[in-house]
């Protein structure tokens, strides 16, 4: 069978080529186009197919009603029937409402370090304020700034904490249901459980440490699995700095409530360290490096190259002769060496 066809204008029919193209449809006495291959695409055809109204003939257009031009068709696929191509629908995603406070997980984290530090510069400075008060009497406006900036990134820093943890946590209930509805069951910890143990002060230091471990899974990366133990441990002993700290206020003598105020500064700026720390840590399970750029993997391609010779090898050199050799066998010697 020819691949060469006639496509009919009004019936739609094909008809192969077999010699001398004809002009009229042996079905329906239409107008045969010109001759083309059947698989040939819409770009490469010298006819294209143009759509009227079905009363064309009779409409008569007037002179005067200019209509406005819409907007230019666009097809995001191939049209299948009618002229009407809607655009398909998007899914429709499931409004999960603690989504909205885990993306802003990052800046929370960030707002968080720069109040700790703060707080720290805070306590250092009333601690310098206090070596100086040993000699002289310190004028009140300094203190009064000393005071209301130990006082306002005192509380501002441990609230930022606090909605920082919020953010974390509901980062980790999306983080595990994402992770286990992948492997196509369902997360065994209750919502409620999570909460309590990120958020409950004293239990809170041991489970976040195991909810991060279920979250990587049986076969964990080594890399997410160091970075998981890593602020594991530094979790656990910020807890008995703060703890140390709360006590440390409590004391009699004016030299150790001085060195309180000095160890409450170390406090603060381990806090801020690590807020930094769990910003490096969120980001390793997510596959990206503390700033956000996605970390690169790391081959080690193993050479197949053959070793090559790098020093040449040591050949033996000329045996000495004994002292009892002849007068002929000298002078063989030194003809040898005279040739070579």
């Amino acid at each position: 069978m020819s691949s060469v066809v006639q496509p009919c204008a009004r019936c739609g029919a094909r008809w192969a080529v077999q010699g001398t193209p004809m002009h009229w449809c042996p079905r329906c006495r239409g107008v045969l186009l010109s001759p083309g291959r059947v698989d040939a695409p819409a770009d490469r055809r010298n006819y294209r197919w143009v759509a009227r109204r079905p009363d064309h003939r009779t409409r008569k257009a007037s002179p005067t009603a200019t209509a406005p031009l819409g907007p230019t068709p666009k097809y995001t696929q191939t049209p299948r029937w009618g002229l009407l191509d809607p655009p398909p629908a998007q899914p429709s995603q499931p409004v999960r409402p603690l989504r909205g406070i885990a993306d802003r997980r990052d800046r929370l984290l960030v707002l968080t370090t720069v109040a700790f530090v703060l707080a720290g510069l805070a306590e250092y400075g009333r601690y310098l304020i206090l070596l100086q008060n040993r000699a002289k009497l310190i004028p009140g406006w300094l203190l009064w700034i000393s005071d209301a900036t130990v006082w306002t990134f005192g509380i501002l820093a441990p609230l930022c904490a606090l909605v920082a943890a919020v953010s974390l946590t509901a980062w980790l209930i999306e983080a595990r249901k994402i992770v286990f509805t992948a492997l196509g069951t369902r997360d065994p910890r209750k919502r409620w459980t999570l909460i309590a143990g990120c958020l409950i002060p004293g239990v809170n230091l041991v489970w976040p440490g195991v909810f991060l471990t279920e979250l990587l899974g049986r076969r964990p990366d080594p890399r997410e699995q160091r970075a998981v133990r890593i602020w594991w441990a530094a979790w656990a002993f910020s807890g008995l700095l703060v703890l140390a700290a709360i006590l440390w206020r409590d004391a009699s003598s004016l030299q150790a409530e001085a060195d309180g105020v000095s160890f409450t500064g170390f406090t603060n700026l381990c806090a801020a360290g690590f807020a930094v720390l769990t910003l490096w840590m969120v980001r390793t399970l997510e596959g990206r490096d503390l700033r956000g750029a996605p970390r690169t993997a790391h081959r080690w391609v193993m050479a197949a190259d053959p070793a090559q010779i790098v020093i040449a090898p040591l050949t033996p050199g000329p045996v000495a002769e004994p002292a009892g050799a002849g007068h002929d066998e000298l002078e063989r010697t030194q003809e040898e060496v005279v040739a070579k």
